[in-house]
């Protein structure tokens, strides 16, 4: 198990973006409609168990501090995006781009057919000309019978764009693990404790069966589930894990944790692998891959990294 397999391939060549480094900014404009306050506080943050990634850095375990910020309840849905782009006439860098990545499994035959290029390593990622946010498998697909699913096909630049628009900012990596613990003292795995189903319960949308090939829907779901769907973390939160990938503000270093700042950590000052960090897993997941599904795991790719599975959520400061 090399943990990466399902995990989206990079978009783009890694130096394309590599100067795109706007600074850090607190924002209390947005409305707090739909969000939960948390009070921050401390905590630990990071895996040291057996079952992380090494080479994703997920420890040292260390202790975190964070001022109280407002938080999403869900991932941005395709309502909420719609709104946006409608409002601004934004374009998302897989529209400029002209294509994205889209799951294999969620491709028709006809579909398939047309597919000439396929992600090397992880040949289940295809490349789909016409794939967007409102055309999420491509051209005669979309939106509109999933307007409160979470929104896809975003990349890093577009979901900053998104929540500037919305007078709010994507959270660090220290304020979405915070967020997605939900309370819980140090060493869950989810969101709600270490057990993956607990008392036979789904608790989020995850791959069951033999990925890539074969999906058995336990949980109710192939793709996307609407962002509402199942219980709540302790602070209120949907689907913090699994479903789609979110996106942080953070830079991803590795060996960040091991030198981390204690209050209010930002990641690092300098980007030294043209990558964001991305949390919480996907729709996609599943132990005998992807592993990461769990509220220490860590991910990244390139800013401008679009697929059928990275969405985000939005954080605000407190006035």
């Amino acid at each position: 198990m090399d943990g990466k397999s399902c995990c989206v391939p990079a978009h783009s060549n890694p130096t394309a973006t590599a100067a795109a480094n706007p600074g850090f900014v607190r924002v209390a404009t947005g409305s707090v409609d739909g969000m939960r306050r948390l009070e921050g506080g401390t905590f630990q943050m990071g895996n040291e168990r057996d079952y992380g990634f090494e080479a994703d850095g997920e420890g040292p375990v260390h202790e975190v501090t964070l001022d109280p910020f407002y938080i999403d309840e869900t991932t941005v849905t395709n309502e909420q995006f719609n709104d946006f782009v409608n409002a601004t006439g934004y374009k998302t860098e897989s529209e400029e781009f002209g294509w994205s990545f889209v799951f294999h499994g969620l491709l028709s035959a006809k579909q398939l057919a047309k597919v000439t290029q396929r992600a090397t390593g992880s040949e289940w990622w295809c490349r789909v000309e016409g794939a967007t946010w409102r055309n999420p498998e491509g051209p005669g697909t979309h939106i509109k019978k999933r307007k409160h699913h979470p929104v896809v096909h975003i990349s890093w630049h577009d979901a900053l764009a998104y929540a500037q628009w919305a007078g709010k900012r994507l959270p660090t990596e220290a304020e979405w693990e915070y967020a997605a613990r939900g309370n819980i003292e140090f060493g869950n795995r989810y969101p709600w404790g270490d057990d993956l189903e607990p008392e036979g319960k789904h608790r989020m949308n995850v791959w069951q069966g033999d990925f890539p090939n074969t999906n058995t829907e336990a949980d109710g779901h192939y793709g996307t589930a609407p962002a509402r769907s199942y219980r709540t973390n302790g602070y209120g939160l949907s689907q913090v894990t699994g479903n789609v990938w979110e996106w942080c503000w953070d830079w991803f270093d590795p060996s960040f944790y091991s030198k981390s700042p204690a209050t209010n950590p930002l990641g690092p000052a300098e980007n030294l692998t043209n990558r964001r960090v991305m949390r919480g897993g996907s729709f996609l997941c599943h132990a005998s891959y992807c592993n990461r599904y769990r509220v220490d795991a860590r991910n990244s790719n390139t800013p401008d990294t679009g697929a059928s599975n990275i969405g985000l959520r939005c954080v605000r400061d407190v006035d």
